[in-house]
């Protein structure tokens, strides 16, 4: 079976039916066809973004086989894998590295197939493949690299043993152990850090405070120009912050990937909202698949004691016991959760750089960075148990 490698500007150069079929696509909201059709759409990706659509697909006799998000880029923003210092490096070489390729959702470091494939038994053939493609886009475009960010834990494996560089980083998850209810999963810890934690859990109650997760039509218009603001000011809050996703994107988003009301077996976003009486003062916005929670972003108008934890951490926590699904990805950084029972996970990413000298110094540098990766999650393994 001959395989035939394309590359499409626009997700709307791919049918959506075709898109949404593939395996792996159900796992997790954002790699639905919509929600890449909504980052176009609304201008959070292209040329101004420095995010340009580049869409793999692999087709034999016409029949989409599998396909991959990917974009060129002339930055690293808005990617959670930094290789700021390998673009120093290769200018300090004479090699300049943008643009390049990436195989991510923007804007998302979540662990989800990067690679999606009309039957699953068929990712392991068709991933060599991918890592080809990437060689060959590289070496036509004369980029200076490609990259797969956040795929999952077999995908980067296989990438790796397709010459691609492997790279860990770190993150803090949930993972529901079977738990029945939240005190099930309090019993994990010891008398104090239990009392500690029902104590900030206490407090917004306790200040005429109430938090609810809002899906389908309780996600009103006025809901989302709310989450749009407390998104915006918590970027503007931080020197670093970038503001990636404009007030057209969450409204579009929220209208074509509303999770359904009920709880159990929603999926898509959900708006976790904490009141004061009638008031919003606080919110997060997050999305639902069948299995996993994403925690994406939060904000607030007030600043309220532990209101933080228990917008982003306890409240989806509890959530997710309740519904059963057996992970919750808050998002990245953040040693903090590690006392709040957010277990350390190593995330994966893997990357092919063409110039050799950069290839052999990243490669390097990659292989000290994995060992101090497994010892700092051993060491927040020791101290989450």
């Amino acid at each position: 079976m001959e395989l035939e490698a394309h590359v499409h500007e626009t997700i709307r150069e791919i049918p959506e039916r075709e898109w949404d079929a593939l395996h792996g696509v159900d796992e997790a909201p954002f790699l639905s066809w919509a929600w890449f059709d909504a980052l176009e759409r609304t201008g959070c990706v292209g040329e101004e973004a420095g995010w340009l659509p580049h869409h793999i697909t692999l087709r034999a006799e016409g029949a989409l086989l599998a396909a991959a998000p990917a974009y060129l880029k002339d930055n690293s923003e808005g990617e959670f894998v930094f290789d700021h210092g390998w673009a120093s490096a290769s200018y300090q070489i004479g090699a300049p590295y943008y643009p390049k390729l990436v195989v991510a959702v923007p804007f998302t470091p979540a662990t989800s197939p990067r690679l999606l494939v009309r039957r699953a038994e068929d990712r392991p053939a068709l991933l060599p493949v991918l890592a080809e493609t990437l060689r060959r886009l590289v070496e036509r475009s004369r980029l200076s690299s490609a990259h797969v960010l956040f795929p999952t834990e077999d995908e980067a494996a296989a990438l790796a043993g397709s010459r691609m560089a492997h790279r860990h980083g770190i993150q803090f998850q949930f993972e529901n152990e079977g738990y029945g209810t939240f005190d099930d999963f309090l019993g994990r810890f010891n008398a104090k850090r239990r009392h500690q934690i029902r104590r900030e859990m206490r407090e917004p109650s306790r200040q005429g405070i109430s938090i609810t997760t809002l899906r389908g039509a309780e996600i009103t218009p006025e809901i989302v120009d709310v989450m749009f603001g407390y998104y915006a000011s918590t970027v503007r809050k931080f020197a670093w912050g970038r503001q990636y996703l404009n007030r057209a994107f969450f409204e579009e988003i929220v209208a074509r990937l509303r999770g359904r009301e009920g709880g159990a077996g929603a999926g898509g976003v959900e708006i976790v909202l904490a009141r004061e009486g009638r008031r919003p003062i606080a919110g997060a916005f997050n999305l639902a698949g069948p299995t996993a929670l994403y925690g994406r972003y939060w904000g607030a108008s007030e600043e309220r004691p532990f209101l933080h934890f228990n917008v982003c951490y306890y409240h989806p926590v509890e959530d997710c016991i309740a519904r059963g699904l057996r992970r919750f990805e808050p998002g990245a950084g953040g040693s903090h959760k590690l006392v709040r029972g957010f277990a350390p996970r190593v995330t994966h990413s893997a990357h092919h750089l063409a110039h050799p000298r950069l290839d052999a110094a990243v490669r390097e540098f990659l292989a000290r960075e994995r060992a101090a990766v497994r010892e700092r999650t051993a060491d927040a393994s020791v101290a989450f148990r």
